[in-house]
């Protein structure tokens, strides 16, 4: 069962920036090393529905990223570490919530696009962002 974990929410004013990290541990239920996972940041608002903030294929490619969090958020990875991070920057107050890591195995031939949800099935409790104006 693979367990991840997030860490670096926190409170920053508008235009400031945060760095998220995701660790992940425990076995690959597929057999699949980390190295050949998907993985992805997710966000919920309070009364929103949760949304995709981008994603990437640990075992290479560049990662993908929904239209509000072009330009501003950056997606990196330590396969090393198993770590996946999210460097926000140029925060705005519309960026408040509950940040989400997932984790799940690539199915083959097929994208890791955060918007197939479904092939993630290990998530993490969340790290809390909020921005004030």
């Amino acid at each position: 069962q693979v367990h991840v974990v997030e860490s670096g929410g926190g409170s920053v004013q508008a235009g400031g920036s945060l760095r998220l990290s995701c660790a992940a541990s425990g076995s690959t239920t597929s057999g699949m090393p980390f190295g050949f996972y998907c993985m992805a940041w997710f966000r919920q608002a309070p009364g929103k529905e949760r949304e995709g903030v981008g994603s990437v294929y640990t075992g290479g490619g560049t990662p993908t990223y929904a239209d509000f969090a072009k330009g501003r958020f950056t997606i990196s990875k330590d396969n090393a570490k198993n770590t996946l991070f999210l460097q926000m920057d140029s925060l705005k107050p519309e960026d408040t919530a509950m940040y989400y890591c997932a984790a799940g195995p690539r199915e083959r031939g097929k994208s890791c696009s955060y918007l197939r949800e479904r092939i993630y099935n290990s998530w993490g409790q969340g790290t809390q962002v909020t921005v004030s104006s």
